[in-house]
């Protein structure tokens, strides 16, 4: 399973099947809400890696709050504090390169 297959599972399982448990390679973690917006969100590993995917607030003025105005499902994923990509009906959009790879430094 590649990163962009375990997104979209975990997005398809939180999101669009409204599971309250998500199964990635065998284990499972639980949906919770956010205490404040009520927002889906789920902690889970990826290959000795940590992931939160989190329902993107409607109520904020991005792009993809107007997407989840528009009634499309999107999710937030975020990993070592930084935001990696999000899934809007389906589609992975990567913010940075997968697998983590870190945009090189720029000359002084």
């Amino acid at each position: 399973m590649t990163l962009e297959e375990a997104l979209l599972s975990v997005w398809r399982q939180s999101l669009a099947e409204d599971a309250n448990l998500v199964e990635l390679d065998g284990r499972k973690f639980p949906v919770r809400r956010t205490a404040r917006q009520r927002l889906r969100q789920v902690e889970f590993d990826f290959q000795g890696e940590s992931f939160r995917g989190v329902e993107q607030n409607r109520g904020t003025k991005s792009r993809w709050a107007a997407l989840a105005r528009a009634g499309q499902k999107v999710m937030q994923f975020v990993s070592g504090g930084r935001y990696l990509a999000n899934v809007a009906d389906g589609a992975v959009t990567f913010y940075r390169p997968a697998g983590g790879a870190k945009k090189p430094a720029r000359p002084a």
